[in-house]
């Protein structure tokens, strides 16, 4: 193959966190693996990543063996440490998920025992003890969850980046349009500026756009992404809630319903719903991108999903377009506030993997080709779990490099 300038041993599409980790892993576990990274937005962390409400999730909640449930744990516990060493501002705060209705306490036991087989200490609480934590949360019983956190993704992603020691392009000249790829001689990526970008192995990171860059190398992804819009308030009196409080999650959809959440900044998020998205970067109703949407309406999966959900997701319209409907979702947990008490917050766009028959893909979702590595499912709990993911997603990498030798979890 023909050396030329930008060449690069690792060629990793998509600068979210995700993204970042897998080029920070790379440079770690092999010194002088040149790795580039395209971005097709200005800067790092602008989707999934920067949108997110900050929390360093335990790994309650995921089905013990499970990708999500190992790398939650184990990342919590990196994330915090990566937070220390490089002075990023982050709390460990524990969390409360509480029963409002008798019909959530098998659901809460549940979780309790869940979480003593993923190693995650959990303790339970009765109404009195829930007003210790959170004198204006009411609820049947809660547990409280000791290991959950919070941080800023945002300035993590950078820090990832500075690191790596990556080559990182941003906007035109990260925007890939199309991808030639021989087995015999690795990848050729072309951007909107023009240029080609050579690369020996793809990775890609690219988020809600993942499924299209799979089918760009030749890879069929056997998935689609279809875009779930999350819209959040802040709370307009932020001194009622303490720390993170959550409903108990319905365990036949993989969103955790309304939460809330005191951020680093102070400020109390108070979401996500989940309403479907009209296009993959749809952060607003007024967001509409026919071809994407058309790409949406024509997976056979969205349509069983559609029919698999119609009652919860009827649920989760109501509250998109009515505000009464979304303070009296959070008024379960939170009695003493009134609409007035909720200001409108940047949304968020969920990157969920769907497969033909309509199943909502449960766990990370990481597949190799020729010369490529894809990551296909990567939503909450990834930005928390995105450092063990990134050394599993670059061990597959420089595989396929033939390159071997063990991708460290500690920093040097």
């Amino acid at each position: 193959m023909k050396k030329v300038a930008n060449d690069c041993d690792v060629l990793v599409i998509g600068g979210g966190i995700v993204g970042l980790a897998t080029a920070y892993a790379l440079t770690r576990a092999a010194p002088g693996t040149r790795v580039t990274v395209l971005e097709k937005e200005r800067g790092p962390a602008r989707h999934q990543t920067g949108r997110n409400s900050g929390v360093i999730h335990s790994g309650i909640y995921y089905r013990p063996g499970s990708l999500k449930a190992r790398y939650a744990v184990r990342g919590a516990a990196e994330m915090i440490k990566f937070c220390a060493e490089y002075d990023i501002p982050h709390e460990v705060t524990g969390k409360l998920i509480v029963a409002t209705e008798r019909a959530e306490l098998p659901r809460l036991h549940a979780l309790v025992q869940r979480g003593r087989e993923n190693g995650i200490p959990v303790r339970e609480l009765g109404p009195a003890q829930i007003t210790e934590y959170e004198p204006e949360v009411r609820g049947l019983a809660a547990i409280h969850v000791g290991t959950t956190g919070i941080c800023d993704y945002g300035a993590v992603a950078r820090h990832l980046a500075e690191a790596s020691g990556a080559e990182i392009r941003y906007g035109t000249a990260g925007h890939v349009t199309r991808v030639d790829r021989r087995a015999d001689l690795g990848v050729a990526v072309r951007t909107a500026d023009g240029a080609i970008v050579r690369g020996k192995v793809l990775v890609n990171c690219a988020g809600l756009h993942c499924d299209a860059v799979a089918r760009l190398t030749g890879d069929d992804p056997g998935m689609r992404i279809v875009p779930f819009r999350g819209e959040y308030f802040e709370l307009a009196r932020p001194e009622l809630v303490r720390g993170l409080v959550y409903p108990v999650p319905d365990p036949a959809f993989p969103f955790l319903g309304v939460h809330l959440t005191r951020g680093i900044d102070g400020g109390v998020h108070v979401g996500p719903n989940a309403v479907p998205a009209l296009a993959r970067e749809g952060y607003a109703w007024s967001v509409v991108h026919p071809r994407e949407l058309a790409g949406t309406l024509g997976w056979p999966g969205s349509w069983r999903i559609a029919r698999r959900h119609w009652r919860y997701g009827a649920g989760e319209l109501r509250r998109s377009v009515s505000k009464t409907a979304f303070t009296e979702a959070v008024r379960r947990l939170l009695p003493g506030i009134g609409p007035d008490d909720l200001v409108p917050a940047p949304a968020g766009v969920r990157a969920q993997a769907v497969l033909r028959d309509g199943t909502l893909v449960d766990d990370f979702l990481i597949r190799e080709g020729a010369r490529t590595v894809h990551v296909l499912n990567a939503p909450s709990p990834a930005a928390t779990a995105s450092l063990p993911i990134g050394r599993e997603v670059a061990r597959r990498a420089l595989g396929a490099l033939g390159v071997s030798g063990d991708v460290p979890a500690r920093r040097g």
